[in-house]
């Protein structure tokens, strides 16, 4: 077993493991490291703790050290660096004219580099912009393009259900969803329904997405044909959260639509995949699964 504590910078993001050098810190405080990026201040979400070698990706690098006032108070002047070094990066990109939209800028802890993130429609030469951006700001200069789900991750805001989008809240890194999975778990294929501040695909589509993956493995799906308590039928609906399901039953010379516990039914015939219909999805909702 190895000793480790959990860091992650700025509020969200991927966890990374790092050596304590023996010493007890706990979740909360802040410690100085040494990442791929540089030098950097992290917040520890771990506090120290034993883990098994096989969970660690080598090299574990050490931290530097635990965070004191002094680097506190640096990281606060490195924040307000950044807000002053995005306002003056967009109006240099206006000077060159170029299509592109800074969103970020970050700033490594000895501010040794400064990332600059951006959105563009299409590619953007910034050749001439990065030489401008590293003669006024002295330090190395690193531009990035990223897409919406990035864009709206570091810039916030509320998603539909009235919360803060769970990207910028407390998701480590995104989760592949599909319009299938808004399928399984009978929601409207409506764009504006089933989409996110950013556009796409809502992240929480996931998070539920095993529970519907058992619950159809055990139900019978729609247009099952099966026997009841009151005679023979075809299923019209299948409600996976109360596990029932609508049966089009038929009682003497009539046809009733009654309910019943999935488990108080008998599946006589499956309906072939595919047999009923042609599935359509128009472009528009085809659109939110693009990254």
């Amino acid at each position: 077993m190895a000793k480790v504590i959990g860091v992650r910078f700025r509020n969200t993001g991927k966890m990374y493991y790092f050596d304590p050098c023996e010493m007890q810190i706990d979740a909360g405080e802040g410690v100085i490291v040494e990442t791929a990026q540089g030098v950097e201040y992290g917040n520890v979400t771990v506090g120290t703790k034993d883990v098994p070698p096989e969970q660690i990706v080598a090299p574990l690098k050490k931290i530097i050290r635990v965070a004191t006032p002094a680097d506190k108070k640096k990281l606060e002047e490195n924040r307000a660096k950044e807000k002053r070094a995005l306002s003056i990066a967009d109006k240099k990109a206006e000077g060159y004219k170029l299509d592109m939209k800074f969103i970020r800028v970050e700033y490594t802890f000895d501010c040794a580099k400064a990332i600059f993130y951006f959105t563009s429609d299409g590619r953007v030469d910034f050749r001439e912009l990065v030489k401008e951006l590293a003669s006024t700001f002295h330090t190395r200069i690193e531009l990035r393009q990223v897409g919406v789900r990035d864009e709206t991750k570091m810039l916030g805001g509320l998603g539909p259900c009235g919360q803060p989008c769970c990207c910028s809240r407390f998701l480590g890194g995104f989760q592949p969803v599909s319009i299938k999975m808004a399928k399984e778990q009978g929601l409207s294929l409506n764009p504006t329904k089933i989409s996110g501040l950013c556009g796409r695909l809502m992240c929480c589509l996931k998070y539920e997405q095993s529970y519907y993956e058992q619950a159809h493995k055990k139900m019978p799906p729609v247009n099952a044909e099966v026997r009841t308590a009151d005679g023979q039928g075809r299923i019209q609906e299948v409600n996976v959260l109360t596990e029932k399901v609508k049966v089009m039953v038929h009682i003497g010379d009539q046809i009733e639509l009654r309910e019943y516990p999935y488990t108080e039914v008998k599946v006589l015939k499956v309906p072939k995949k595919g047999g009923n219909k042609e599935e359509y999805e128009p472009e528009d909702v085809k659109k939110l699964e693009e990254d």
